[in-house]
């Protein structure tokens, strides 16, 4: 025993020297010096204006139109199959289990849409919009009267020569150059999984149980990517000509992002509360927020529109106490509560 409890003591203290090795070789920057090695939109960019802005609400949502939308890769990795569909339907050791799978789907999913078991629901908007100095987000009315301010953060890991520090606020053109930019915000939702559910679980059915969960969170990924296309095609229209097939969709092969609060590149799952604020998501589809921020029903998905060319994921990364003293005191929250937020993201 003791020699096994020692090996273990030596093993980890090994492995908290190699971790606080690592850590010492980032090199971070203040958040001044940061935000100097922004992303500049260039000067002679001119902002597709939509052609419809405002809150649009859709319930009852088709469950057919939804369905083709579904990326079946993720619903795999659910039940712990690894491999892309549909390649892991052919796959020499999960093939046969996957396929038996994806056909109990099929059959479940053809009685879910036939009998409207479950109700597609999204809210969208789109708005004028401004990004600001200290990396906010300002979203204006049409009046011009400005209704919330979304709060982002800055990478502030030390660049190679060339590279920006980036920040979502970035792809939003700033108030200096005197051009309205646009910003779009959602929130997609599946109702009628819990219950559903619930049913078959009373009948001890626990595999159909877990299957209804497993779908709606397919079908609420799917409801999202219907809508981003939706935007960019029609509603905001800056991409009115794509034609792009559904593995393309999933590759992310469109112009423009739609991060969500809680992404890599926006860590902060409480600027859903300013999504929830903006287009009144509690009225307007019945979606909720919990106190962990968690969405309600679970098959949910929020987040943000951008259209600028340039606009893509990233991570955040580390960033150092100048960013959390200065993000709280723009969010209006104590530095203690914006740390319980971000705490994976401190670098201190």
């Amino acid at each position: 025993k003791n020699v096994f409890v020692a090996a273990i003591k030596e093993e980890y203290k090994q492995l908290k020297e190699n971790y606080l090795n690592r850590k010492t070789d980032k090199e971070y920057i203040s958040l001044a010096e940061a935000r100097k090695n922004k992303f500049n939109i260039d000067d002679s960019y001119e902002p597709f204006i939509p052609k419809q802005l405002g809150v649009q609400k859709f319930t009852n949502y088709p469950l057919q139109e939804v369905v083709e939308y579904i990326d079946w890769t993720p619903f795999f990795q659910a039940w712990e199959l690894q491999g892309k569909y549909p390649a892991i339907l052919k796959d020499a050791k999960v093939g046969a289990e996957a396929t038996s799978l994806y056909n109990d789907a099929q059959q479940l999913l053809v009685e879910i849409v036939k009998n409207d078991l479950f109700e597609a629901r999204a809210l969208i908007g789109l708005f004028t919009a401004n990004s600001t100095e200290k990396d906010d987000i300002e979203v204006y009315d049409e009046k011009g009267n400005q209704t919330v301010t979304f709060h982002t953060l800055r990478q502030q890991n030390k660049k190679q020569l060339g590279l920006p520090n980036l920040s979502i606020a970035d792809f939003i053109l700033s108030k200096t150059a005197n051009k309205k930019d646009y910003i779009g915000c959602f929130a997609c939702s599946i109702f009628g999984a819990e219950e559903l559910a619930k049913k078959y679980e009373q009948q001890q059915d626990d595999y159909k149980a877990i299957m209804v969960k497993a779908l709606a969170d397919r079908l609420a990924e799917a409801l999202t990517e219907l809508m981003h296309a939706k935007i960019r095609k029609d509603i905001w229209g800056y991409v009115s000509n794509e034609k792009l097939k559904n593995e393309e969709l999933i590759a992310e092969k469109y112009q423009g992002i739609r991060p969500a609060p809680g992404y890599p590149a926006c860590p902060d799952h409480l600027e859903k509360l300013t999504i929830w604020k903006l287009l009144d998501v509690e009225k307007n589809i019945g979606t909720k927020l919990t106190e962990s921020m968690a969405m309600y029903p679970v098959s949910s998905v929020s987040g943000y529109y951008f259209a600028h060319p340039d606009s893509k994921y990233f991570g955040l990364g580390k960033i150092t106490r100048d960013q959390i003293i200065d993000y709280a005191e723009r969010k209006n929250v104590s530095t203690i509560e914006a740390e319980k937020w971000l705490r994976p993201n401190l670098g201190y």
